[in-house]
């Protein structure tokens, strides 16, 4: 008699907050959305930002963002690039542009038939593994 084991899926890989970013995870599992912002300029910066790439200043810091912005990109991947996301196939990726400036890569939360770009959009929360994540949802 042949016995067969059942394998686990593979988890999805996911992010694992660094001194730098743990205040940016934070403030998600508190349903915020920070971004980096130049004292210098006044210019809003993506949340991986150690200086300010338009004046090159130094005086950057985690400011609350409104969570809103538009769709500046999309695609719909088909392709399982690790065995984690094989589940979700077809799935989106997405470049917003919030309100503040910076374009920020994520997921939309809706049918991927419905994204289009310059839709409205709202930032979402979902829990990836030990972190929330911020993720978007029809504005």
């Amino acid at each position: 008699m042949e016995t067969t084991m059942e394998q686990a899926p593979p988890e999805r890989p996911v992010p694992i907050p660094d001194e730098a970013s743990q205040p940016f995870f934070d403030a998600a599992a508190e349903g915020k959305l920070l971004l980096k912002h130049c004292a210098a300029c006044n210019r809003y910066l993506a949340p991986q930002a150690e200086f300010c790439d338009k004046c090159l200043g130094e005086a950057v810091t985690w400011r609350e963002a409104s969570g809103r912005g538009t769709v500046y990109s999309f695609i719909i991947n088909h392709q399982v690039g690790h065995p984690g996301f094989a589940p979700l196939v077809p799935y989106n990726i997405i470049v917003v542009e919030v309100e503040e400036g910076p374009r920020l890569n994520s997921n939309y939360l809706g049918p991927n038939d419905e994204l289009a770009v310059g839709m409205a959009v709202k930032v979402a929360f979902e829990r990836a593994g030990e972190v929330i994540v911020p993720k978007w949802v029809t504005a």
